[in-house]
């Protein structure tokens, strides 16, 4: 018997492990009489959960584009906007350091970086780049396991009406190499909850043990699992849920430390989910799916989607259909979230999506051109009711990816010429050279994926050079890591276990309020004011907390308040020095400034010993360079470069240049004898003691490879600077054709400028051409931000585009307060003086509807005003303002959230005023509920 439960069990853990790819075909698997649930009631159905049952606070997805944390290419779970309160390094003044119970649905991606699906898309029924997790969070020990268990436990067989003989579970047990025991608290809450033994099964470290990187918050976790054999037969498990519960910090040095605070992350695939909800073996066959495989069906007049897999699909037409169904959804949620195709980074990785989904289409489905384009109004008809920023840039969607769809067609067209001039120089057996087919590929010129090119081969008989491309690729990833900006040093930062420590002993964020007292002097130049401060502790570079510091030794400083920026929110880290009150000839230099859960922390290198409750004073380093000045140090080489002057090198005894005045040399050891490289004048004139030519030109010591006259430099450009310490800044430049091409692209830059502001100085009466206007300015300041372009021409458009966009944002807001004046007056009129106004009015955005709300109330002051909006597409806007006589028992985000979840959407603002959307054909229906809400509470 005990033999017959082990090999079960090891059966069904191959099962779990293999993960199933639903392959066959569909069919129900529970409820057989009951109608198949939508997804948008599903997600509801889970977000009212959590938020009516258990107080859970719904919060918004995070954007796609990870924000603040570069070890990520796309948000990838729903844990990621959460991360600093895992890590303790929430600002305590933030709206999240006041997070307790959580749930939310967020967007992820996972395609590029270590985590991505974008290779296995289309083979398989259940793959996506592109998916929605549903989850919900306990941060701070508000509640732990029990809980976890017993409300997944609960929506999973009561909500959402799963049979428990359905659902199989797993939880962590142990680890022997680290010591880790068994977690049997989770094993006995699923015991309690009448999950019988034979449905629980016990995994190692690599199934049931999270851990978010290398070192940092993890713990044991338990997955729930549905048996799609629903008992028929061997098991057949898909994990549906994972609830994590991080009790541990995983150390530098391997070990594993209790977490000061403990929390719960949980995860569930709302793909996944629906499959199991509408009996269906495939996520491509639900409701989510459906409506992108019909609209590819009637695009392109393929045969309609049938569901086949591997051999059986022959032609790959069912892969690329759950190619394209996939791609077009990830490209939409993308490009409305910010990220566009582009050459680098998420962008690249988006780009090649959006191409693997034009080849797909136009090889496969024999798509006409600009179809992918017109399947964006069918991701917003799905998507867009939870995600409104889907509709709000559905026509700039639609726009990117059928310009994408073009560009990409046309270097197919392109690429097939050169490759038919290339053979045609070909003999018979010849290989295809390998420097063509680079040139044609994503890191060449024309961007065609090196499979496309090696099929495209394939067609003509033709063999690639395989050896040769190898050869490029190992040389072009060389150049590229020579190339590469050295990586910065990670630098000091406060653990967990510090934060928690600061914590628990009461110490209050650091005030930084001073980083702002600073003015501009007659001159032109800024001056900072020094700021006084007590030290408040001293940490060693391992991170340990310390009473002092000595001679020489870098540690972290936490002050009580200071005056520089720390580094966030894509500004760089203020330099500068601190001296100690009464010792004023002692300079501590402040390589960079961090924030770390509200503290900041101080790099410092100690001259002189430091120590807890000494005072010091802080001064802020001025800014680098000017534009005036960058401007004069691009002249002064250009004049070189024109004159073309001989440059002269050779090599002379150590001690010869040792009082030579201007000599420009670094800090490190010299050979002697030594290279002394002289521009226009010779080494022997330019080391004579007699002589000032080392201050009328460039000489230094200098061990590289020069050119021999300044003109082969062509051109030069500066495009960019970093300040190293203080007074001393490093210009990064480039020269030949690179440079002119930085030069044309700031003179095109400097031309859309100066449109912009000519469209500004103009003036216009139309809201939607002013909003259009602010979003072109932020648009043309991204773009300036990023060119690589001559670098006092970036400042001075920097500022004036600072300047527009000023202009701009106060034009929009002069239009939209007197659009919202206007149509205060026409409600007003409509309604009599009264304790409510619920109505209807055409707004352009939320904004001009919270306005006019704001307005009415202002001249109602007992009057409680909702207003709903209609938008295309069947979306409607909602804002609205409870008078202050009718609170506590009346509130706005309460009655914006009961109006807004009637159309099927969300809501969020305070008790005063509140705002949401939503999608309904019936607005009277919405109206009457927001009536009967109020009249309620009234």
């Amino acid at each position: 018997m005990a033999a017959s439960v082990a090999a079960a069990a090891g059966r069904l853990r191959r099962a779990i492990r293999r993960s199933p790819q639903w392959r066959g075909p569909s069919r129900r698997a529970f409820s057989s009489e009951a109608p198949p649930t939508q997804a948008a009631a599903v997600r509801d159905a889970f977000l009212s959960f959590f938020r009516d049952r258990h107080g859970h606070r719904l919060v918004p997805s995070a954007s796609v584009r990870p924000r603040g944390d570069p070890s990520l290419l796309f948000v990838n779970a729903g844990m990621n906007q959460f991360k600093p309160i895992f890590l303790g390094t929430v600002d305590p003044r933030s709206e999240m350091a006041g997070f307790r119970r959580v749930a939310n649905s967020q967007k992820c991606v996972r395609a590029g970086g270590r985590h991505s699906d974008l290779e296995d898309v289309g083979r398989d029924l259940s793959h996506h780049t592109f998916f929605e997790m549903l989850g919900n969070w306990a941060f701070r020990g508000v509640y732990f396991k029990e809980e976890a268990c017993s409300m997944a436990w609960e929506l999973l067989t009561q909500v959402y009406g799963i049979p428990e003989d359905r659902l199989w579970v797993s939880y962590f047990g142990g680890d022997p190499k680290t010591g880790l025991g068994p977690d049997l608290e989770s094993r006995d809450i699923w015991l309690n909850l009448g999950v019988p033994a034979s449905r629980m099964l016990s995994f190692g470290p690599q199934e049931n043990f999270w851990e978010m990187g290398d070192t940092g918050p993890c713990g044991p976790c338990t997955e729930i699992h549905y048996d799609l054999a629903g008992g028929v037969g061997a098991p057949q498990l898909v994990e549906l849920w994972n609830l994590v519960f991080m009790q541990h910090n995983r150390e530098a040095d391997g070990s594993l430390q209790p977490l000061p605070q403990r929390h719960v992350d949980t995860g569930m695939g709302l793909e996944r989910l629906l499959a199991v909800l509408q009996g269906r073996r495939s996520t491509y066959d639900t409701d989510l799916f459906s409506p992108l495989l019909n609209a590819i069906h009637q695009g392109c007049g393929a045969p309609p989607y049938s569901g086949r897999v591997g051999a059986a699909d022959e032609g790959h037409t069912d892969t690329a259909y759950r190619v394209v169904a996939d791609h077009i959804r990830t490209l939409s949620v993308c490009i409305a979230d910010g990220v566009s195709p582009g050459m680098s980074g998420a962008p690249l990785v988006l780009r090649q999506i959006l191409r693997r989904a034009v080849r797909f289409s136009t090889e496969l489905l024999r798509a006409p051109p600009g179809f992918l384009g017109s399947l964006v109004p069918v991701v917003v008809e799905t998507l867009g009711g939870a995600y409104p920023e889907l509709q709000r840039n559905s026509a700039q969607i639609a726009s990117l990816v059928s310009e994408g769809e073009a560009a990409f067609l046309a270097s197919l067209q392109r690429g097939r010429r050169i490759i038919e001039r290339t053979l045609r120089r070909l003999g018979p057996s010849d290989v295809f050279p390998a420097e063509v087919a680079w040139s044609l590929s994503l890191s060449g010129n024309l961007g065609l994926p090196l499979d496309l090119v090696e099929l495209m081969l394939e067609e003509k008989g033709v063999q690639l050079d395989s050896a040769g491309l190898e050869r490029l690729a190992q040389e072009e990833a060389q150049h590229r890591a020579r190339q590469a900006e050295p990586v910065q040093e990670q630098g000091l930062r406060l653990d967990v276990h510090a934060l928690g420590e600061l914590q628990r002993q009461g110490v209050p964020p650091t005030d930084d309020s001073p980083k702002y007292n600073y003015s501009l002097r007659p001159s032109g130049g800024y001056e900072f004011s020094t700021c006084e401060a007590q030290v408040l502790q001293l940490y060693t570079e391992d991170g340990t907390a310390v009473a002092s510091v000595g001679e020489g030794q870098r540690c972290g400083l936490l002050l009580d308040k200071t005056n520089f920026y720390a580094e966030q929110g894509g500004q760089a880290s203020d330099r500068g020095y601190l001296v100690r009150v009464g010792l004023q000839d002692v300079l501590f230099p402040v390589a960079r400034a961090q924030v770390c859960g509200g503290f900041i922390l101080h790099e410092v290198v100690a001259p002189e010993c430091l120590k807890v409750g000494d005072q010091v004073q802080l001064h802020v380093d001025e800014a680098a360079l000017t534009p005036e000045q960058l401007r004069a140090v691009e002249g002064t080489v250009q004049k070189a470069v024109g004159q073309d002057e001989a440059v002269y090198m050779e090599e002379v005894a150590l001690a010869r240049t040792a009082c030579v005045p201007g000599l420009r040399s670094l800090d490190e050891v010299y050979p002697d004898p030594v290279r002394v490289v002289s521009v226009g004048v010779p080494v022997a004139q330019a080391l004579n003691p007699a002589s000032q030519a080392a201050l009328q030109t460039s000489v230094e010591l200098c061990c590289g490879t020069h050119l021999l006259r300044t003109g082969a430099i062509g051109d030069l450009v500066i495009f960019g600077e970093r300040q190293l310490t203080k007074g001393t800044t490093r210009l990064l430049a480039i020269t030949g054709e690179q440079a002119q091409q930085a030069r044309e692209v700031g003179q095109s830059l400097a031309q859309e400028v100066e449109a912009a502001a000519a469209r500004l100085s103009q003036g216009s009466q139309d809201v939607v051409e002013a909003q259009r206007l602010s979003k072109d300015m932020g648009r043309l300041t991204d773009a300036v931000d990023t060119a690589v372009m001559p670098q006092w021409q970036r400042r001075e458009l920097q500022a004036t585009l600072k300047a527009l966009q000023r202009r701009a944002n106060t034009a929009v807001r002069k239009l939209e307060m007197g659009q919202a004046a206007q149509k205060t007056q026409e409600l007003l009129q409509q309604h009599s003086e009264g304790p409510l106004i619920v109505d209807t009015v055409y707004a352009e955005s939320l904004s001009v509807l919270v306005k006019v709300v704001r307005q009415l109330c202002k001249q109602a002051p007992n009057t409680s005003v909702l207003l709903l909006s209609p938008q295309p597409l069947g979306q409607v806007l909602c804002a609205c303002q409870v008078a202050q006589s009718a609170m506590p028992a009346f509130t706005a985000e309460a009655w914006a959230l009961a109006v807004c979840s009637h159309m099927g959407g969300k809501a969020w603002g305070s008790r005063v005023v509140a705002q949401g959307t939503g999608s309904t054909a019936d607005l009277e229906a919405a109206l009457s509920t927001a009536r009967a809400y109020a009249l309620n509470k009234l």
